[in-house]
C-alpha cells in the first residue's frame, strides 16, 4: 500500500468520522502492536483469498516501524484539508 492509498484510507476514515476511535484503538493497542503486526503477516495469505482485501503486509510494515506508528497517529489527527 503506497502513502497515497494510506492518504486515501486516512481520509475516508475522516469523513466517516472514525478518527477519534482509531486513535483510542492505536493507544489502546500499543503495547501488542509488534504481536499485532506479526500475526497480520500471517494472516496476509488468507486475506488475500478475497478480492478487494487490503495488502496486510503494508499495514504490518507500518505497524512494525515505530516511525510508521507515529506517522499514522499524526496524519489521523490532522485537519482534514
Amino acid at each position: 500500500m503506497t502513502d497515497a492509498d494510506w492518504m486515501d484510507w486516512i481520509a475516508r476514515a475522516k469523513r466517516r468520522g472514525q478518527a477519534p476511535a482509531l486513535l483510542t484503538l492505536l493507544d489502546a493497542i500499543e503495547p501488542l502492536v509488534p504481536l499485532l503486526a506479526q500475526s497480520l503477516w500471517v494472516a496476509q495469505p488468507l486475506a488475500g483469498l478475497w478480492n478487494g482485501a487490503p495488502p496486510l503486509g503494508a499495514l504490518a510494515e507500518l505497524l512494525e516501524d515505530r516511525q510508521g506508528i507515529e506517522r499514522l497517529r499524526q496524519r489521523l489527527m490532522q485537519a482534514e484539508d
